[in-house]
């Protein structure tokens, strides 16, 4: 397939999808929504030095930098929520990964129901965030400059999704070229440099205005997911795709780092009373396929993920030792073939919810 002719207006593939998916709408079971909102949460606010003026600063002129006693709010998460009828105790929160918003766990590339609507049908109540300075949580205390930069072939790669422009065989990720024009199209950048304090702190506020609840994290958030629950304990579960950074150990227990092709994984030395936090509630983390066992030199966007499982599993070995409660899923060895980078959005996502809701399940989660 060439990925190259994207832009070609509307063709036969794109016109397919379209009617797949209007096809697809009509087919299924009414959604009973109870409650549905947004809001902001967390964040920061600054104040210029000064007095303002109302008069004399009232007016808006184009340019103008005069700013004498203003405030500016910002580095506070957007927050969308949908609650169904007769809906479990336990909220998920779901968190993106890097480059991404809460778009990732909505409708998929190829437009069949994501994780939002799949545990919406579940009755679970459901919580899409947008991190600060990104998304619909763009506004920022700090300046930042946003860089037109074509990269999207690089996370091709890394994302799992083939060696471009070809997929893998096998791949969960639809052939259509307008499934991944839409892919593309659902990456947004960071409106200032990313703050995991404020990352953090932001994400963590969700939990003390809805009450106890499941966090859902993808990818860069798996890091700060882990901090999020050393924090709050609010957050009585975490499920994990892919987390792919700031793996938190005991001090005295911090691995060798694993290099790659492109630099080394390792984990994060902790104090042991935070650490002891992780030992208290279930974990369930998911890595997909195409991760190799041995070090591949020749493909560095798969070469990271083997190193990232590797330090995973030391992790998960790690919290287990002390007590812990951590299953980690490579989905492959149950089964499931062809995940990307977003098990939550492949072809066979359905299955992938499946798991997870037999995990909340057995772990008493699902009252």
């Amino acid at each position: 397939m060439d990925y190259t002719t994207l832009n070609n207006g509307l063709k036969t593939p794109l016109l397919g999808t379209l009617l797949a998916c209007t096809a697809h709408i009509a087919a299924a079971e009414p959604l009973q929504i109870q409650d549905q909102g947004s809001f902001s949460v967390g964040g920061r606010i600054v104040t210029a030095p000064g007095r303002f003026d109302p008069i004399a600063h009232g007016a808006y002129r184009p340019g103008s930098q005069e700013s004498a006693g203003q405030t500016l709010h910002g580095d506070h998460a957007y927050v969308f929520y949908q609650v169904p009828v007769n809906a479990r105790r336990l909220p998920l929160v779901m968190w993106h990964g890097y480059g991404q918003s809460g778009q990732t766990w909505e409708t998929t590339p190829d437009g069949r129901e994501g994780f939002q609507t799949l545990f919406l049908r579940r009755r679970y109540p459901v919580y899409l965030i947008d991190q600060p300075r990104r998304g619909r949580a763009a506004k920022s205390t700090a300046s930042g400059q946003l860089a037109a930069a074509p990269d999207e072939q690089l996370w091709f790669g890394i994302f799992r999704l083939g060696i471009w422009p070809t997929l893998y065989d096998g791949v969960q990720f639809s052939p259509e070229p307008a499934a991944l024009e839409q892919f593309f199209r659902q990456s947004v950048p960071d409106t200032a440099a990313i703050d995991l304090e404020a990352n953090i702190a932001a994400t963590t506020a969700p939990f003390a205005r809805i009450g106890p609840g499941i966090l859902v994290t993808h990818s860069h958030s798996g890091g700060m997911g882990w901090a999020s629950a050393m924090r709050s304990e609010n957050i009585r579960a975490i499920i994990s795709f892919e987390p792919g950074s700031n793996f938190p150990f005991p001090e005295a227990e911090l691995p060798t780092p694993v290099p790659h092709i492109g630099g080394l994984a390792q984990g994060i030395a902790v104090p042991d009373a935070d650490f002891a936090a992780l030992t208290r509630i279930p974990i369930l983390i998911y890595y997909g396929d195409n991760i190799p066992a041995a070090p591949t030199p020749e493909n560095p966007g798969q070469d990271q993920w083997r190193a990232l499982l590797a330090i995973a599993r030391q992790w998960a070995a790690t919290v287990n030792r002390h007590g812990g409660d951590v299953t980690l899923v490579h989905l492959p060895d149950i089964g499931l073939h062809g995940n990307t980078h977003f098990p939550m959005s492949d072809l066979n996502n359905r299955e992938v919810a499946d798991h997870m809701a037999r995990f909340l399940k057995t772990k008493g989660l699902s009252d």
